[in-house]
């Protein structure tokens, strides 16, 4: 299940199955034009950052994106027609890949406020459902997740540390579980073995960030 798929760093992934997907490019290190799909989770520079969407899109690629940075996005030049932007809780399909939004937001901090309507994503490919939690706390809508693999946030501050991101996963019980979030701006490679080891025995820890 995790055949093709990259944490290239901090919260950005990549996937190369049915299509080359990006979600939130940060800190690309060198022009790869090769995306088809680029998937943005919120309005903070080390998720939408400019710069490196420019590195991994090419001529016809689709970003998928909140509704509020549909402005943003048109001013940077990509076309209308190849923009989606998505409110939480909700399903769509681009080129193909079905994918739900799900509302992503602090419960007991102020980064990430709830009437942002951030989103994480649920994205099926080849016939498994992969989370990308997006920023976030442990929340009623993201409990009642059903997916195969699971990329949560680790790394605290910002988002739910290592303890309630294992709650979360242990709860949902994906298949495997993927630490994103940390490394770079806040949390530690420690945050995400920590993590591991608090997860119940059947569920898979696996650490994808070089």
């Amino acid at each position: 299940m995790l055949e093709n798929i990259e944490v290239l760093c901090h919260s950005s992934i990549k996937m190369n199955k049915e299509k080359v997907i990006y979600i939130d490019p940060f800190r690309i290190n060198k022009n790869y034009n090769d995306a088809d799909i680029i998937f943005i989770t919120h309005d903070h520079y080390d998720h939408y950052s400019e710069e490196d969407i420019d590195k991994v899109k090419k001529m016809d690629t689709v970003i998928v994106a909140p509704k509020e940075l549909l402005t943003k996005l048109l001013k940077k030049g990509f076309k209308q027609n190849y923009i989606i932007t998505v409110m939480p809780n909700q399903k769509y399909t681009v080129q193909g890949i079905e994918f739900t939004t799900i509302i992503a937001y602090n419960i007991n901090k102020q980064f990430h406020p709830k009437e942002n309507n951030w989103v994480g994503y649920i994205i099926e490919l080849q016939g498994n459902k992969y989370y990308i939690a997006g920023d976030t706390d442990v929340t009623e809508e993201n409990k009642r997740v059903e997916c195969d693999v699971a990329f949560v946030p680790v790394g605290g501050t910002y988002t739910m540390n290592y303890k309630e991101a294992a709650n979360l996963i242990n709860e949902i019980k994906p298949k495997i579980a993927v630490p994103i979030h940390y490394g770079s701006i806040v949390g530690t490679k420690q945050d995400a073995l920590d993590f591991i080891k608090l997860l119940h025995s059947e569920i898979k820890g696996v650490i994808l960030m070089k």
